[in-house]
């Protein structure tokens, strides 16, 4: 199993929100946690169960603007 760490601005979100959680859905991962900070900053945390399933959406969620991603091993 894998975390997949995104984090990204209120801007960012705003922006790119809507696409962000239709490629959420596509990989089927399971929202571990999510948490707004007060300055509008989005940090959440997806479990996935493939590592190159992990790895594509970490690399997908880079590809937005004001967005940054990581993963690893659970």
């Amino acid at each position: 199993m894998w975390r997949v760490n995104i984090s990204c601005s209120g801007d960012a979100w705003k922006v790119y929100g809507t696409e962000f959680k239709a490629i959420a859905e596509k990989y089927q991962g399971e929202l571990i946690s999510s948490k707004k900070m007060p300055d509008g900053t989005r940090i959440m945390s997806y479990k996935i169960d493939d590592v190159s399933d992990a790895e594509a959406f970490q690399e997908y969620c880079a590809h937005f603007a004001g967005f940054t991603s990581d993963f690893e091993s659970l």
